[in-house]
């Protein structure tokens, strides 16, 4: 779902619309919450989890209201951009600030707290800077070496056809998600199999949401996934114990992605609609 950090790493490496990438992200984000939705409700009923009592549950009107500052960021930030109001760069500029006012709503900052988030955030634009930078030189050195080419002529000699390397690409990104950073395995990746998944007729905007899924498949797929392990650190719940428990869900998610990988429409319709994509 946007604002994705993911989609805009690709949108850059691609030089395609952030736009369009973060609008075509919303049908399949909103699948994907259903599906997740019905697993949750499936091992409610199976479990009989005990169900809250009407005057139980805390007053809806208030609990939205505190969330409002939160929830405001992202519509502020897609909104923005889909409506043309506003570049990525100076949606992130006005998010910052607006972030920095929720801060303030929730909670006064101290100095301490402003500057260590300016130095994290200094950290991390600096490393997504040395990485693009490294893609950059990747990228150049592929072309010369007529790379991308090469690994067509493996697929075609192979004869895995467009749906082979297809399903052969998803594998790979799921993997790559399980074992490096997303960055890094955008950087690495997304330039070599991206020219052959085009010339095999994948659109852009839909390949782009496609590896996003699988990244994130990857990022909570044991035996390596980063967000199991952080989970498991900071709950100490044993790691295999909840690598147990979450299978049901990607499963799910599995069957979400295959959707998405063939039937494209579903990325598609909404960007098209909204003339932000061909």
């Amino acid at each position: 779902m946007p604002p994705s950090i993911i989609l805009i790493f690709y949108g850059a490496l691609m030089q395609t619309s952030v736009a369009a990438l973060f609008v075509a992200g919303i049908l399949p984000g909103l699948l994907l919450a259903l599906a997740l939705f019905m697993v949750n409700g499936w091992f409610a009923w199976r479990e009989d989890h005990p169900r809250i009592e009407k005057g139980e549950a805390p007053p809806l009107l208030p609990a939205i209201l505190v969330a409002l500052p939160a929830l405001a960021l992202p519509i502020i930030i897609v909104g923005g951009i889909v409506l043309g109001w506003m570049t990525p760069t100076e949606a992130a500029a006005v998010a910052v600030i607006a972030a920095g006012g929720a801060a303030f709503f929730y909670s006064p900052l101290t100095r301490d707290d402003i500057w260590e988030s300016f130095s994290r955030t200094a950290v991390l634009t600096g490393s997504i800077f040395m990485i693009l930078c490294a893609v950059a030189a990747f990228g150049h050195l592929a072309a010369l070496e007529r790379i991308p080419q090469a690994i067509a002529g493996l697929v075609d000699g192979l004869g895995l056809g467009p749906v082979g390397f297809l399903i052969a690409m998803n594998l790979l990104f799921i993997i790559a998600g399980m074992i490096m950073d997303v960055p890094v395995a955008l950087a690495l990746l997304v330039p070599l199999l991206a020219p052959v998944a085009l010339a095999n007729g994948a659109d852009p905007i839909h390949l782009g949401i496609v590896i996003c899924f699988n990244l994130c498949i990857g990022l909570v797929s044991p035996p390596l996934g980063g967000c199991l392990l952080i989970v498991s650190t900071v709950t100490g719940v044993n790691y295999w114990k909840l690598a147990r428990a979450i299978a049901p869900f990607i499963f799910a998610e599995i069957i979400v992605l295959g959707i998405l990988v063939f039937v494209p429409e579903i990325s598609l319709w909404l960007p098209r609609t909204l003339e932000l994509w061909k």
